[in-house]
């Protein structure tokens, strides 16, 4: 056994550097989680949540100055979805409006007969004209609102569906690049979860905002011809009841945010006592006592803020009525003295009283409303805001397409950097990979192997230097259509949850229909066959257990579908990364067997990435990339003659592999 040469003194264990930190022991106590006072401050804002409760601190200003351009922005989108009944609604909206307004004169004109001189009977009968007009008016408004309604239903349905229609076809199309961004999935996601949602729900929130305004200015219009003076009577009385409200919705708004932010911290704990994966380490640990006690005491903190909450939100309700009451006190005590005085006949004070009444409920419902639809539009203008940068993020299109067979593809003086990263991913990278040839890269992890595989497959576009096919630059070729002739073998595939068959035809664009033979000789070159076979309906056996009957497959019989699905592709480059790495032993054999020595197209060219040197030994040429950059190419033999990286990285994987040759001691006296 031999003994080292030079030594390196031994670091003093008991003396911490400089730069590294030392740790104490814990506090005997503690709570799980936070808990300051306000046990809500230590959730991270959810991206579902960021408009919750805005209307609570926007100003008065800011909602009515909002309101314009949130009915044009649905006005349009109700537009272009259906013309027809988008002007059904408007019309039958205004009509039903008038009809209101109608209604209102209609009872003036019963007051005043009723109230008329002479015995009641004849007035009663003077009143009966009046009295068939305005039911005749109230039915006719029942019938407009009704097509309100009716037309409502047609276009609303349309707006979502053309909305999500093209939300997904520009998601779905967007470069590589921004689906890798955090921020750009919390903007998507965002916008699908409640911008869709909240389009759809602001149509029918317009409707009753015009219906709303429209009946307050109806009243408005019918006390302006009753007297003048009723119109800052009206005010007095409404205005009171629309600060109440407004104060009142803030504080729903408010209330409703912090009982989130509540929920979610509770559902953390819940979800760990439900959740199935983390299920068998629970009960191992028997940590659900633990879990059950601190659920307890948040859910008692939480009982505790709701009960605060409902308490405020009561005495504010309280208040606004009382102030809505003396508002509407002092009204009929100034219309009391007109009767008095003589300003006002008596049918038309009675008119005015049913009018304040009207104008009240409808400010109430304005304000309401209004309060609901500035909060909803900030999340349908995220979702316009998300669709105009989809348009921009836009894989490159163009008439030229990727030819089916090719020849030789090359890379020329290739660079590219990650956005956020300081160093590049790729730098000064140059290889040509010819048609029948099976190229091997490997290296370090983030050397550039994967990086180098996405540009070769399209998903990215190289920032610097050219890639060329049979001697094209692929930047005037249409993305979608080179991407469709590299078939890509990922570590970790997608588990579609579709039939077995779904599965492997997926990756020529096809969930239903299949070339059988192909879809056979792809299964049986993969070891899918086996795995499809012993599956009970077979090709036929959906993979999800999320469906009735449904199978789930171990991560090795995933691998083995997703190399099937890429055999199947029968693109003219196929790219494998680490596509064995959760298989068994012979599995991964029979699949490097069908892959790099019995290929389903010679003409292929076949790129594997890959971790474990002894699968690419048999490979035309190795690259094996470091820092970006290809520090060395060349035979399994030229890299190991060469005796650079490659041959130690080899080196090292075949020793681990074989027995220890330490010998044994005894024990004896040397």
């Amino acid at each position: 056994m031999s003994e080292r040469t030079h030594r390196e003194p031994a670091p003093d264990s008991s003396v911490p550097s400089p730069r590294t930190p030392t740790l104490g022991p814990p506090p005997p106590s503690g709570a799980a989680g936070g808990d300051g006072a306000d046990i809500t401050e230590g959730m991270e804002e959810a991206y579902w949540s960021v408009h919750d409760g805005a209307v609570a601190t926007a100003t008065v200003r800011q909602i009515l100055g909002g309101l314009p351009r949130t009915t044009r922005r649905i006005g349009l989108l109700a537009w272009r979805a259906d013309p027809r009944a988008t002007l059904a609604v408007v019309a039958c909206q205004l009509a039903a409006a008038a009809m209101t307004a109608f209604g209102l004169l209609a009872s003036v004109g019963v007051l005043r007969e009723l109230f008329a001189d002479g015995p009641t009977p004849e007035r009663v009968r003077a009143a009966a004209l009046q009295f068939l007009l305005v039911a005749g008016l109230l039915a006719l408004r029942a019938l407009l609102e009704a097509g309100v309604g009716m037309a409502q239903a047609r276009v609303t349905p349309k707006i979502r569906t053309a909305l999500e229609k093209e939300f997904l076809r520009l998601t779905a199309h967007v470069r590589l690049e921004a689906v890798e961004d955090a921020d750009w999935h919390d903007e998507v996601f965002r916008a699908y979860d409640r911008g869709l949602f909240y389009a759809r729900e602001l149509i029918g929130q317009v409707v009753a905002l015009a219906s709303a305004a429209l009946g307050l200015a109806g009243t408005l219009g019918v006390l302006g011809l009753l007297h003048p003076a009723l119109l800052p009577l009206m005010l007095l009385s409404v205005l009171p009841v629309g600060i109440a409200a407004a104060r009142s919705a803030r504080a729903r708004y408010h209330s409703f945010k912090r009982w989130n932010a509540l929920q979610r911290r509770v559902r953390v704990f819940t979800w760990l006592l439900l959740d199935q994966d983390a299920a068998a380490e629970v009960r191992s640990d028997t940590v659900q006592t633990a879990l059950l006690d601190e659920h307890d005491r948040l859910i008692t903190r939480v009982a505790e803020e709701d009960t605060r909450l409902r308490e405020r939100a009561a005495l504010l309700h309280l208040t606004g009525r009382g102030v809505g009451g003396l508002g509407t006190a002092v009204t009929y005590g100034a219309l009391t003295a007109m009767l008095i005085g003589g300003w006002l006949p008596l049918a038309a004070g009675a008119s005015a009283v049913l009018a304040v009444q009207s104008g009240q409920a409808a400010l109430t419902r304005l304000v309401d409303v209004a309060h609901l639809v500035y909060e909803h539009a900030l999340w349908v203008a995220d979702l316009e805001a998300v669709l105009e940068r989809c348009r921009g993020l836009q894989m490159r299109g163009g008439a030229l397409r990727a030819p089916d067979r090719v020849a030789a593809i090359e890379l020329d003086d290739v660079s590219f950097t990650y956005a956020g990263k300081p160093e590049p991913a790729l730098s000064g990278v140059s290889m040509t990979l010819r048609a029948g040839e099976t190229v091997a890269f490997v290296g370090s992890n983030g050397g550039g192997k994967t990086t180098a595989s996405k540009l070769l497959a399209g998903l990215h576009e190289a920032q610097g230097g050219t890639i060329r096919w049979d001697g094209v630059d692929v930047r005037a070729m249409d993305a979608g259509s080179l991407q469709r002739q590299v078939a890509f073998v990922l570590q970790e595939p997608v588990r579609f949850p579709f039939s077995a068959l779904a599965n492997i035809t997926a990756s020529t664009g096809s969930l239903t229909e299949a070339d059988p033979d192909r879809a056979l000789a792809a299964a049986r070159a993969s070891g899918a066959d086996q795995v499809i076979a012993r599956l009970p309906e077979q090709w036929g056996t959906l993979l999800s257990k999320r469906f009735r009957g449904g199978r789930d497959l171990s991560g090795g019989q995933w691998a083995k579908m997703a190399v099937a699905r890429g055999l199947y592709n029968d693109a003219p480059l196929l790219l494998l990364d680490e596509p064995t790495a959760s298989m068994d032993p012979p599995s991964e054999h029979a699949v490097y067997e069908a892959v790099l020595r019995g290929r389903l197209r010679e003409d292929q060219i076949t790129v594997l990435i890959s971790h474990r040197l002894a699968s690419v030994v048999d490979c035309d040429r190795i690259y094996v990339f470091d820092a970006g950059r290809i520090v060395e190419e060349g035979t399994h033999a030229e890299l190991m003659a060469r005796d650079g990286l490659y041959a130690h990285m080899f080196t090292l994987q075949a020793a681990a592999y074989q027995p220890s040759t330490a010998p044994a001691t005894d024990g004896a006296p040397g």
